[in-house]
């Protein structure tokens, strides 16, 4: 039934709010989605590097996250059927994450050289497990957080993910340089193990709107009650344009830093330490403010921060060089980034219905990827053509579109 989940916090206990169980629940489910994402990806292409596999061949390693994409296909089943154990959400999630387990030892366990397509094939494995895990604990998250509760859950959800990517990628690479990449990748299983143990400790959500009764109800009534809401074309595009001017200026910062003469130490102690940590403080930040203000509020409040961000790089490209000016924007940009992920994300939440959550919010987030992938290939021309200024001008020029869309939405599009 609609209602208002997107107005402020009303008065009460404000700490109550934030120390709580289902907060640390959705920390370490955020943990144990992040870990295994780059153990298919950049990980395993050191890997292949070191062991001497064909560029050509890790490059098409690109394509095993292709579930992650496609996640929105199997959701349904998530909706349909109930595990005989751990109730529908739990149950999921605690096979999903003793399969994902196993893959990832399985993966660690194959030899790249000689078995390049057995590699690809079980890191495919993993992307599925890793996805079909996705998919659960965001159900999970928005049936188990009260509604204004999901920003802040949101924030510490997408934070727990960031410090599971830190994991694996950089914790091991650096294992990697001691011991086997089998043996990292065995680690890496292990670290999973919190997340179970999170899941069996953790209550199953009330599931008070029913399970749908059959494959063909979990497939179309998802999509036939999302299209029956007022306005449902405008949430779409304002999923699709919300953070595309932040998606192009993201995808030529890299070869921006290099072109105003940054060393490659520069950028990787300001951008990537430095920014990691802005980013995090930025979700959290964003999550307990949301608490005050609401959704809806801070969705345009924190979509400016995000615009106004953009437009530093411009700033920083007619000035010379300079670590301080590069350190202040990449702190302002990752942190007003985060905000709006944390807001982003807790508004996917809230437009899903509970009968379908898994099958709702996997078409949504799948739909958020997208000006990720096409917005970002133009990029590349267009900063040729126009130079970086103007470059990233455009990009915050071009996040007011989805800005304005926020005048089509109000609290009653959301569903609980």
């Amino acid at each position: 039934m609609p209602h208002d989940i997107m107005k402020p916090l009303a008065a009460g206990p404000f700490l109550k709010k934030i120390l709580n169980g289902r907060m640390l629940v959705a920390l370490m489910m955020g943990f144990s989605c992040g870990l295994p994402l780059l153990l298919t990806l950049s990980v395993l292409q050191a890997w292949m590097k070191e062991e001497g596999v064909d560029l050509t061949v890790i490059g098409a390693m690109s394509l095993v996250g292709l579930p992650y994409t496609l996640k929105f296909l199997w959701s349904p089943l998530m909706d349909r059927f109930v595990p005989p154990f751990l109730g529908r959400r739990r149950g999921w999630l605690f096979i999903t994450q003793i399969l994902l387990m196993t893959t990832i030892v399985w993966l660690g366990l194959t030899d790249p050289v000689l078995h390049p397509f057995r590699i690809a094939a079980v890191a495919v494995l993993v992307a599925f497990c890793s996805a079909s895990q996705d998919i659960v604990v965001d159900a999970y998250r928005r049936e188990d957080l009260s509604d204004h509760e999901l920003g802040l859950g949101s924030s510490l959800y997408v934070n727990g993910y960031r410090l599971g990517m830190l994991l694996a990628s950089g914790g091991g690479l650096i294992l990697a340089d001691h011991i086997p990449f089998s043996m990292v990748y065995t680690m890496m299983a292990l670290c999973l193990i919190p997340g179970i143990v999170t899941t069996l400790l953790a209550s199953e959500p009330p599931n008070i709107y029913g399970t749908p009764l059959t494959l063909s109800e979990a497939v179309i009534d998802p999509l036939r009650e999302y299209f029956s809401r007022h306005g449902a074309l405008w949430i779409l595009a304002f999923i699709l344009l919300y953070k595309i001017g932040d998606s192009m200026a993201s995808a030529m910062t890299m070869p921006f830093y290099l072109d105003v003469g940054f060393s490659k130490t520069e950028i990787g102690a300001v951008v990537k330490l430095f920014g990691f940590w802005a980013t995090v403080t930025g979700a959290l930040a964003g999550g307990v403010i949301l608490l005050r203000i609401g959704i809806h509020r801070g969705l345009w409040i924190f979509g400016l921060f995000q615009a106004v961000s953009t437009a530093g790089f411009s700033l920083m490209a007619v000035m010379s060089p300079s670590i301080l000016m590069l350190s202040f924007v990449i702190a302002f940009e990752n942190f007003t980034g985060g905000m709006g992920t944390s807001a982003f994300t807790a508004y996917m939440a809230s437009i899903t219905n509970k009968k379908f959550t898994a099958t709702q919010y996997a078409l949504l987030s799948s739909l958020m990827g997208i000006p990720r992938v096409i917005a970002a290939a133009p990029t590349g021309y267009i900063a040729k053509e126009t130079g970086w200024p103007l470059f990233f001008l455009a990009c915050t020029v071009i996040a007011i579109p989805g800005l304005l869309l926020l005048t089509r939405l109000n609290p009653s599009h959301a569903n609980t």
